[in-house]
């Protein structure tokens, strides 16, 4: 049976990049988002490229509803072998951290923390019973480096890597990798990329490149393949 990369967040940005790169090494993809229009039409783009795409829409701001969804995946693919993280959409913006109260990070943290500690929970125990299995975790930038005006997402996802090193130590040994990308660039063709920008001019922040996904995909078949890093960082020359 042909392996079966989940992509929680798939978007027209680095989810697609991500289900392509896999794809075209034979995995079966899954592609996991809210919107059932997209996804769609996402997975009947990538099965005209000759990649199995199956579109599974779902809340992933929902925690509880986590382990259905991931049964729902094993039933039609019957398995996981790599989970990729990384559902921002274009209506997540940042906050000034003279700005930011408890209900802001209550807000954020279902999605980007709550959420992937769940689907964790889902697949490892088939993944350490297997002996293989990778869960790879998008971050921004600002999770690893606090930058002024950029609060918000930062900390929650901060916390998200925190667990996501202490994952990666606990799992040493048994064939199972987890290791975190992190993103000091907006990504080209992605929702997320437009507003962003918006709000780095906005609040006079740091001026941000543009990266294409297909480049963060070649990162992450890395990582896949490599397993030696639990954190990458784009561009490279960047360090926490």
């Amino acid at each position: 049976m042909s392996r079966v990369i989940a992509v929680f967040g798939a978007g027209t940005g680095l989810g697609v990049s991500v289900a392509r790169r896999f794809g075209r090494e034979g995995f079966r993809v899954a592609l996991v988002a809210r919107r059932k229009d997209r996804l769609d039409a996402l997975a009947g783009e990538l099965g005209g490229e000759g990649i199995e795409a199956v579109a599974f829409s779902a809340d992933l701001a929902k925690p509880s509803e986590v382990p259905a969804l991931v049964q729902m995946i094993r039933d039609r693919l019957g398995r996981i072998d790599v989970v990729e993280y990384g559902p921002i959409s274009g209506d997540t913006g940042f906050t000034a951290a003279t700005e930011l109260d408890a209900a802001t990070l209550m807000e954020l943290s279902p999605l980007l923390l709550f959420t992937p500690v769940e689907v964790v929970r889902a697949v490892l125990p088939e993944w350490t019973e297997r002996g293989d299995g990778v869960f790879l975790l998008t971050q921004g930038y600002s999770a690893a480096r606090p930058m002024p005006y950029l609060s918000g997402l930062g900390p929650v996802m901060s916390a998200t890597r925190n667990y996501l090193y202490s994952l990666n130590a606990e799992l040493a040994g048994t064939g199972v990798y987890a290791g975190t990308l992190s993103v000091a660039s907006l990504i080209a063709r992605s929702e997320v990329a437009a507003a962003a920008q918006a709000a780095f001019t906005a609040a006079d922040g740091p001026k941000v490149g543009i990266v294409d996904p297909d480049d963060l995909a070649d990162q992450y078949w890395r990582m896949y393949t490599e397993r030696d890093h639990v954190e990458r960082f784009y561009p490279d020359s960047l360090t926490a």
